[in-house]
């Protein structure tokens, strides 16, 4: 869900601002890093304390 929820903020931003996304879901590492990959959404950071896993991606 932190996915879907994060390609529809993506479409309503501005090129260029960045989005700070948090999950619980170890799964979403693999999801954000391909997800960027596939998109062209650079995945500017990631950062995991304790069971958050935190993601900056900026629109293209």
């Amino acid at each position: 869900m932190p996915l879907l929820k994060t390609k529809q903020a993506l479409n309503r931003m501005e090129p260029g601002k960045v989005i700070l996304v948090k999950a619980t879901d170890p799964g979403s590492e693999r999801d954000f890093q391909v997800f960027a990959t596939q998109s062209g959404v650079a995945l500017l950071r990631m950062e995991r304390i304790d069971d958050i896993f935190s993601y900056w991606l900026r629109k293209p």
